[in-house]
């Protein structure tokens, strides 16, 4: 096995995936194929979430309470983001469901991944990984995932609050 120089954000990516299969099958080159990932890229990050402690030893089954503690305490700090520029993108953190229907900003609010298809003009967050906008749109419950996440890392007190308890909910309370 490799040496371990930390989690990687396409880590991340991965356990969401997992969770938002909710116990369905997988195999790594169902992963791959979903996330815009080599399978190769798939089966490091799963080597380090194991040494990480965030999925099972045989590395079939992602540990969902030290994955929400991680996501909660740790991944603003590990993955940090600033919005930057106006620019058309996919909707992320507070400008996605389920947290749009919970906080009305106006439309210079917006968070969004930059994307060429993008329909949605907000400022840009750096995604975990660059392709993550076409994985996220091909799986609406890994979207939302992935944009309670954002909240985490780039919202204010009200909307990690909000991601937070989400994200008890869909990690820790529907396994």
């Amino acid at each position: 096995m490799k040496s371990h120089n930390g989690m990687r954000p396409q880590d991340v990516a991965v356990l969401l995936k997992i969770v938002a299969l909710s116990g369905e099958p997988w195999r790594h080159i169902d992963l791959a194929q979903h996330l815009n990932l080599s399978q190769s890229e798939v089966s490091e990050a799963l080597d380090r979430c194991k040494l990480a402690g965030l999925v099972s030893p045989d590395k079939k089954r992602v540990i969902h309470a030290l994955l929400f503690e991680f996501l909660v305490y740790g991944l603003k700090y590990v993955f940090p983001v600033e919005p930057g520029a106006v620019c058309l993108g996919v909707p992320t953190a507070h400008s996605m469901a389920p947290l749009n229907k919970k906080i009305v900003s106006k439309k210079e609010e917006q968070y969004v991944w930059p994307a060429m298809n993008g329909k949605v003009r907000g400022h840009s967050i750096r995604p975990l990984y660059k392709k993550i906008a076409e994985a996220a749109e091909k799986d609406q419950k890994f979207h939302e995932l992935l944009a309670l996440v954002d909240a985490i890392r780039v919202g204010r007190a009200r909307e990690q609050k909000l991601a937070i308890q989400e994200l008890k909910k869909r990690i820790l309370e529907n396994k």
